[in-house]
């Protein structure tokens, strides 16, 4: 109990120390939180929907339900290369489990996540969608696996980065093709039927579905999410697997 509670407060005090240094000269933290995807939402929407003329009903939020989530996971992936390069002073001067820093970049992305929650009840309002009760116990089964799923895969680049420095533009390429082939900017409904059932085997294409589930259904699919925990916990496991057979290497390679 008394671990848990010493990696609870070591916890709440790197996000602190990392939402002061990211704010400090920032006077509309809030906006700059949400401006990125909102600015993607506004640019898909004309390319999709006034340019192509994509048949999506309630486009703008379909598109918000899809963006907000996914800049989540790919703000969490990106910079996992650089998660402990950036604490490495941290690191080398302070005895404590490495493995915290990786739960600190999660968790302030999710933050920034919440925070932008009461634009989609705007948008689900104006559209007229309701926001069932479901939300209550679909809301944290879904950030819960959000957060295992990049934990997972933070922890596993920031591992492998430190041994092998072109890790970060594999990632970066991983990412943008993982954009276009999860179903973000469109409905799983528009992938031919020949490849929906591998559908299951992407690792953030039921996460992603499900979450538009419950903006637009009120709910959320139990198979699709089975398929989505179970991705974590085989991330979880060989990322801690990695992560434990180098981490008595960090201090000498960084």
């Amino acid at each position: 109990m008394t671990t848990l509670t010493n990696y609870r407060d070591m916890t709440l005090e790197l996000l602190r120390k990392e939402f002061r240094v990211r704010y400090k000269h920032l006077a509309l933290g809030y906006v700059w939180s949400i401006a990125s995807p909102l600015t993607y939402a506004v640019l898909y929407y004309f390319v999709f929907k006034v340019i192509f003329e994509v048949k999506t009903e309630n486009y703008p939020l379909f598109l918000i339900a899809g963006l907000f989530p996914w800049q989540w996971i790919s703000n969490s992936i990106s910079v996992g290369a650089w998660t402990f390069y950036g604490n490495a002073a941290l690191i080398k001067k302070t005895l404590f489990p490495r493995f915290l820093i990786p739960v600190v970049v999660v968790l302030q992305d999710m933050v920034h996540f919440l925070v932008s929650l009461p634009i989609i009840f705007i948008l689900m309002f104006f559209f007229n969608v309701s926001l069932t009760a479901h939300w209550l116990w679909a809301l944290p089964l879904l950030l819960l696996t959000q957060i295992l799923i990049t934990y997972s895969l933070n922890l596993l680049i920031a591992t492998i980065n430190l041994f092998f420095r072109d890790l970060e533009r594999l990632v970066q390429l991983a990412m943008t093709f993982l954009f276009y082939m999860t179903p973000v900017l469109y409905a799983e409904t528009m992938i031919p039927e020949r490849f929906q059932p591998l559908i299951k085997y992407h690792p953030l294409a039921p996460l992603m579905i499900n979450w538009r589930h419950l903006v637009f259904q009120g709910t959320i699919d139990l198979q699709l999410y089975l398929s989505s925990l179970l991705w974590g916990i085989a991330l979880l496991l060989f990322a801690q697997t990695v992560y434990r057979r180098l981490q008595w290497r960090f201090a000498e390679v960084l």
